[in-house]
């Protein structure tokens, strides 16, 4: 009886959980079917941007190639932000100051060399004009604020002046101040040693010496006169003004919304079938878009992602450690260390190396380490550095410290995702897709010359 009764039990159980299965089954089968559309992001046209003055952009693009702003008159902004180079360099880690040649063939001078490397990867410059880009470096040193006179917050604090149009105006004038990008070494120059001695904004600062640099020339004297009434009612020509300028060039020239997806948004094109199940991950399943969110696939925010650090690290001159803590060097939060700013992935194809040290060659290593962080960060291998020569070899060290890399594996956010290699590749044709040609192109390309006279980086 008790064997009988038994059974009876068993079968009950049984029966109740196909039945539970089978309606799970059917449950999931329907939301998969209702699921509706992927959540994309709303497409980009021109009147995402603000709109632009032509003469304003022209003076800009010429500011923008010229080495004048530079200390030794040998380094512009292109240099380590070059149309050749996808408006980045090519390299992991750039060479400013005491470097010569472009791109990946830059070396250091074997007369001058650098005192150190630029610490970070020079960021691509797709998109910086349209106003959803209120924060910018990899750090987030610089945001907009509007409860502060200037509008802005910025490392220089209460020596900020006022006048710069825009965050990505204030943005292109702080290398002129760093002496391993464009000032040059302490003493080599009137700009280094006012950088030396603290005197950056106000008179007899930095800045003030560059623009009187540029208000001697008179074909820039011109041409500053026809942009701004200001000027040509009498006022000098400011720092603030220079960087208006070039702000207003790069806004424009590398406007990026002509991809084969920003067709696809617009339903005015398609995308191929890789490139779609590409798509369906990385808004769906593969998690991306929880970071690389919005039309310009970025969230603006900042992420620890267990990247390996490569080269000197972000120091102040007195500190000897090889580290970048990254956003906690400016909040000085420690639930910030180690979390840099989601970079925008327009052109991507084109702007290896990536991460804030240059670690990637190759865009699906870095899309491999997303997949499991703390496994590539172990066993990471730079198999494509990208890193020139510098008589101290120290500078192209992995981070070896045992202590520290266990600190970056803590910070780490991302849990591992499984993706096989052909959803990498899927994930890849997607990532092709926004790929731009007018804007890598450039709208406004190259001067043959500029007014200062001195060369330019073709």
């Amino acid at each position: 009886v008790q064997g009988r009764t038994h059974q009876k039990a068993v079968g009950a159980l049984r029966n109740m959980l196909r039945s539970n299965l089978t309606l799970f089954i059917v449950l999931a089968v329907s939301l998969a079917a209702n699921a509706g559309p992927l959540a994309l992001p709303q497409a980009v046209s021109s009147d995402t941007y603000p709109a632009h003055d032509d003469a304003e952009a022209r003076l800009g693009q010429l500011l923008f190639y010229d080495p004048l702003l530079s200390g030794n008159r040998n380094i512009s902004c292109a240099t380590c932000h070059h149309p050749r180079f996808a408006t980045s360099d090519g390299l992991s880690l750039g060479l400013g100051e005491g470097a010569v040649g472009l791109g990946p063939d830059r070396k250091a001078s074997a007369d001058n060399p650098p005192e150190q490397r630029v610490p970070r990867n020079s960021p691509a410059l797709f998109n910086l004009g349209a106003p959803e880009f209120t924060v910018l470096f990899h750090d987030g040193r610089i945001e907009a604020d509007p409860s502060r006179p200037t509008g802005l917050r910025t490392p220089l604090e209460q020596e900020m002046v006022v006048g710069f149009d825009s965050i990505l105006s204030a943005q292109t004038m702080f290398p002129v101040l760093s002496p391993d990008e464009m000032a040059g070494h302490y003493q080599e120059n009137e700009i280094a040693k006012a950088v030396r001695q603290g005197r950056l904004t106000g008179q007899g600062g930095a800045w003030e010496l560059i623009a009187a640099r540029v208000a001697d020339v008179p074909e820039y004297a011109d041409r500053f006169a026809s942009v701004y009434p200001e000027i040509a009612a009498g006022r000098a020509i400011a720092f603030t003004d220079i960087s208006n300028a070039i702000a207003a060039f790069v806004g424009f020239e590398w406007r990026s919304f002509e991809s084969p997806f920003d067709a696809y948004l617009r339903d005015d094109g398609t995308l191929g079938e890789p490139a779609t199940r590409g798509m369906e991950l990385f808004y769906g399943p593969a998690g991306c878009a929880a970071c690389h969110s919005g039309p310009f696939q970025t969230d603006h925010a900042f992420h620890a992602m267990g990247q390996p650090q490569l080269g000197p690290g972000k120091a102040e001159r007195f500190e000897t450690h090889q580290r970048d803590v990254g956003r906690m060097r400016v909040t000085g939060r420690t639930e910030d260390a180690f979390a840099f700013r989601t970079p925008s992935l327009r052109n991507v194809t084109k702007t290896n190396p990536y991460g804030h040290a240059g670690a990637y060659g190759s865009l699906e290593a870095v899309v491999r380490h997303h997949l499991d962080p703390l496994a590539g960060l172990q066993i990471y291998v730079l198999s494509d550095p990208k890193l020139p020569e510098l008589p101290d070899a120290e500078d192209d060290r992995v981070l070896a410290d045992s202590a520290e890399m266990q600190a970056i594996a803590e910070a780490n956010e991302l849990e591992p995702m499984q993706l096989s290699d052909a959803q990498i590749a899927d994930v890849l044709a997607f990532l092709s897709e926004l790929e731009d040609e007018a804007s890598l192109a450039g709208r406004l390309g190259i001067p043959d010359r500029v007014p200062s006279g001195l060369p330019v980086d073709q």
